[in-house]
C-alpha cells in the first residue's frame, strides 16, 4: 500500500532562489565596500558611487512596493525609509542612508527566506502519504494504484513497515501503528479490526487491510497542511504596533515638509532659505529615530536568547511573545520526553521486582517495539538470561523461552483471555500502559508503563503561571487518563484531551476568543496547525518535527522548559525599552522640530541632533545583548529543592512497586 522508507523527503528552497536574498545580499556587499573605501581615504567619487549603487540595489524593492502601497492610498514605511535614506544621501549623509538600506533589505530577505521554509515544511509533511497503494479486489488480487486515485470503499494492503496511502478503517488483521505525526502519543496503538488510521502513519509488524474512509485530499494529514497555510498567510497580515504608529506619523511629516517648504515661498521668503528650513525639518523629523528606538532592543533581545539556546525569528515574533497572556503546552515531547520508560513492576506474591524484571526483559530483548526497549533499558543493570524461540504477534506481544520456562509478555487483552486484573485497572486509571508478563501460562506479574515527565517542566510551569497571571493548559491528543496524570504532575489544571490537529486549533481559537493571547509550545507535526495559528508558536527543537520547526516563531534548540518564561520575560523587557526609546526619540525630534518652527536651527546642528539621538536609542537598546539581561530573568524562576521523579526505572533502585 506504501512505500517502506521511514524518511520524509527534504524539500529546502536556495537561498540563492530568493530574489530578496540575492538583492540583500548585493546591498550589504555594496555597503561594506563603500565603507572601506571612506574609511582608508579613497577618493569621495568612489566611495560615493558604491553607496549610491547600495541605494539602488537595496533599495529599489521596498521602494516600488511604496509606490504601488501608494495606489492604494495607503504609505508604506518601506518608502518613507527609502526616502529618508535619500534625504540623508541629499544632505551629505550618504552612509547613514546605506546603513538603513541594508538594515531594509535584510529583513526583507529575512522574511521571504521564513516564507519559503515554512511552504517546503508543508510540501514535505504531505509527502508523508505514499504516492501508491496496494488495492484488493474482489477475488483478494493486488493492483498498484496512485494514492491520489483511491475512493471511499476501496480496501487497501498495508504490509510491516509502509505508511498508510489513506484514513480509513480495519477490516482485517492486526498491528501496532506509529501515528505520532496525527495525534503526538508517543507509543505505537494497538490497532484490530474496527479501529480507525491515519494517512501518513507507520505501520508495525502486522498486516492490515483498511477501508478508504476519505479521500486523499481529505486526508487528517492533508488537513494538518492546509491549517498551517491558511493560518501563516492569517499571522502575515500583523504587524508591530511601531509600524502602526509610523503610518500616521510619517504621512504627517510629509504633509508638514511640504507645507514648511510651500508655505514660506507664498509668503514672500527665499526659495533657498524656504527648502533649507523643509530639509532641515525632514530630517530631524524623519523616522529614523523612530525606527531605531524599536528594532536595537527586539534584535538584542532575539541574539540574548539565540544565545541561550532560543531562536526567535523576527521582531515581530520577539514583541508578540511579550504579550502572551495564556500558554497552552502540547504533552508528549513537550512537557514529557516522548519516550516510553518502566515506571511500577508488580510482581505476583512470592516473586521479587527484579525477577520479574529480568526474565520480561530476557523475552522483549530482541523485539523491536518500544515498550520492549523500555522494559530491556530499565533491566540494563541486571544480569539477563539468554532466550530461545523468539516470537513476535502483532498486536499482543512476544514470547520466548527463558531459563526452560515459557515466557509471554503482552497486552492484558491479549494474554489474560477476558480475566480483569485490579492492578491493570488502576494502572490505566493512571495513565500508565500495562504489560502483563506470563511465565508457563502463569501470571508472573504486571508492568506499568509512562512517558518521562522533564525534571524542569514544574518549575516551568509555575513561572509562565507566574509570569501571565492565568496557569496554562494543556492540549494533547493523548487519552485523558495520561493527560490528567500528567498535568497533575506539573501543576496544571486545565486539560483537553484526545484532540486530532484541527481540534487543537479550534481550542487555541476558543482561549483567544475569549480575549488570551495565546503561545502554544509543541513538538511534533499534529502541533504545526496549532502553532500557526496561535498569537505566538515555539516549538521544542530538540526532536521536533520539520514542519513544526519551520512553522513555529521560536525554537527552543536545547529543549529546556525554563527557556519559555525566561523568553516572554526577555520580551517584555524589550517592549518595555522600546517604550523608554520611543520616549527619548520623541522629545528629541520635537525639540529640534519646535527649534526648526520658531528660530533657526543650522543644518550640521540639526542632523547632529537628530543622530545623536539614534546612537542614545541604540545603545539603550543594545543593553539586552548582554548575559546578565537574559539571567537575571531566568534567575526568577522558581527552582524546587525536590522535583517530582520522573517516571523511568532508577538506576539505583531497579523500579518502585506499589
Amino acid at each position: 500500500m506504501s512505500t517502506s522508507s521511514t524518511a520524509t523527503p527534504s524539500r529546502r528552497t536556495r537561498l540563492s532562489a530568493l530574489p530578496e536574498v540575492r538583492w540583500a545580499a548585493a546591498a550589504l556587499v555594496l555597503f561594506l565596500a563603500g565603507l572601506a573605501t571612506q574609511l582608508l581615504g579613497g577618493p569621495e567619487w568612489t566611495w560615493w558611487g558604491l553607496y549610491l549603487a547600495c541605494y539602488a540595489t537595496g533599495g529599489w524593492a521596498p521602494g516600488l512596493a511604496g509606490v504601488l502601497a501608494l495606489k492604494e492610498k495607503s504609505l508604506d514605511v518601506d518608502l518613507l525609509m527609502v526616502g529618508a535614506a535619500v534625504g540623508a544621501a541629499a544632505v551629505g549623509q550618504v552612509m547613514d542612508g546605506g546603513l538603513l538600506i541594508v538594515i531594509f533589505a535584510t529583513s526583507g530577505a529575512l522574511e521571504a527566506l521564513a516564507t519559503a521554509r515554512t511552504e517546503d515544511s508543508v510540501r514535505g509533511l504531505l509527502d508523508l502519504a505514499p504516492d501508491t497503494a496496494t488495492r484488493l479486489g474482489a477475488a483478494d488480487d493486488e493492483e498498484t494504484v496512485k494514492a491520489a486515485d483511491l475512493a471511499v470503499g476501496d480496501v487497501v494492503l498495508v504490509r510491516p513497515g509502509e505508511r498508510v496511502a489513506a484514513d480509513g478503517t480495519v477490516v482485517a488483521g492486526a498491528s501496532e501503528v506509529d501515528q505520532a505525526t496525527v495525534t503526538g502519543e508517543p507509543l505505537p496503538v494497538d490497532k484490530a479490526v474496527g479501529d480507525e488510521v491515519f494517512a501518513g502513519t507507520l505501520n508495525g509488524t502486522g498486516v492490515l487491510r483498511v477501508r478508504v474512509a476519505r479521500r486523499a485530499g481529505d486526508s487528517v494529514v492533508a488537513r494538518i497542511a492546509g491549517l498551517v497555510e491558511q493560518a501563516s498567510r492569517t499571522k502575515a497580515r500583523t504587524q508591530l504596533f511601531i509600524e502602526k504608529v509610523e503610518q500616521r506619523y510619517s504621512v504627517a511629516m510629509v504633509a508638514a515638509t511640504i507645507a514648511l517648504f510651500t508655505v514660506p515661498l507664498l509668503w514672500g521668503e527665499p526659495f533657498r532659505e524656504a527648502l533649507l528650513r523643509a530639509m532641515t525639518f525632514m530630517i530631524v523629523a524623519s523616522p529614523c529615530a523612530v525606527v531605531l528606538a524599536t528594532m536595537p532592543p527586539l534584535l538584542a533581545a532575539i541574539a540574548n536568547a539565540g544565545r541561550h539556546g532560543v531562536l526567535v525569528k523576527s521582531a515581530v515574533v520577539m514583541e508578540r511573545l511579550g504579550t502572551t497572556t495564556r500558554v497552552a503546552f502540547d504533552k508528549t515531547g513537550t512537557l514529557t520526553r516522548g519516550t516510553p520508560e518502566l515506571a511500577e513492576v508488580h510482581p505476583e506474591p512470592g516473586g521479587t521486582d527484579e525477577e520479574l524484571l529480568r526474565t520480561a526483559a530476557a523475552a522483549e530483548r530482541p523485539s523491536e517495539h518500544p515498550l520492549g526497549a523500555a522494559v530491556v533499558r530499565a533491566a540494563r543493570h541486571l544480569d539477563v538470561p539468554a532466550a530461545d524461540g523468539f516470537s513476535a504477534q502483532p498486536g499482543r506481544g512476544v514470547s520466548a523461552v527463558v531459563e526452560r520456562r515459557l515466557v509471554q509478555v503482552g497486552s492484558p487483552a491479549a494474554l489474560l483471555a477476558g480475566t480483569r486484573l485490579p492492578v491493570v485497572d488502576a494502572l490505566r486509571e493512571r495513565g500508565f500502559t500495562a504489560v502483563v508478563v506470563l511465565r508457563d501460562r502463569e501470571l508472573a506479574g504486571v508492568l506499568g508503563i509512562g512517558d518521562e515527565v522533564r525534571a524542569e517542566a514544574v518549575p516551568a510551569v509555575a513561572e509562565v503561571t507566574r509570569l501571565t497571571g492565568t496557569a496554562p493548559v494543556l492540549l494533547t491528543g493523548d487519552n485523558a487518563a495520561t493527560a490528567a496524570r500528567v498535568a497533575a504532575r506539573v501543576g496544571i489544571t486545565e486539560v483537553r484531551a484526545g484532540l486530532l490537529p484541527d481540534d487543537k486549533v479550534a481550542a487555541v481559537r476558543d482561549l483567544e476568543a475569549a480575549g488570551h493571547a495565546v503561545t502554544v509550545v509543541g513538538d511534533g507535526i499534529n502541533d504545526a496547525p496549532a502553532l500557526a495559528a496561535a498569537h505566538a508558536g515555539v516549538a521544542m527543537g530538540g526532536a521536533g518535527a520539520d514542519l513544526t520547526l519551520h512553522t513555529a516563531d521560536a525554537i527552543v534548540v536545547r529543549d529546556d522548559l525554563t527557556a519559555i518564561p525566561a523568553v516572554i520575560a526577555l520580551s517584555r523587557r524589550a517592549r518595555r525599552l522600546v517604550t523608554a526609546n520611543l520616549v527619548i526619540a520623541g522629545t528629541f525630534i520635537a525639540g529640534l522640530v519646535l527649534w526648526d518652527l520658531f528660530g533657526t536651527l543650522p543644518l550640521p546642528l540639526g542632523v547632529a541632533g537628530h543622530e545623536g539621538s539614534t546612537v542614545i536609542v541604540g545603545l539603550n537598546g543594545l543593553r539586552l545583548l548582554r548575559d546578565a539581561a537574559w539571567h537575571r530573568v531566568a534567575a526568577t524562576s522558581p527552582v524546587p529543592a525536590a522535583v517530582s521523579p520522573p517516571l523511568s526505572a532508577n538506576p539505583a533502585s531497579p523500579v518502585r512497586s506499589r
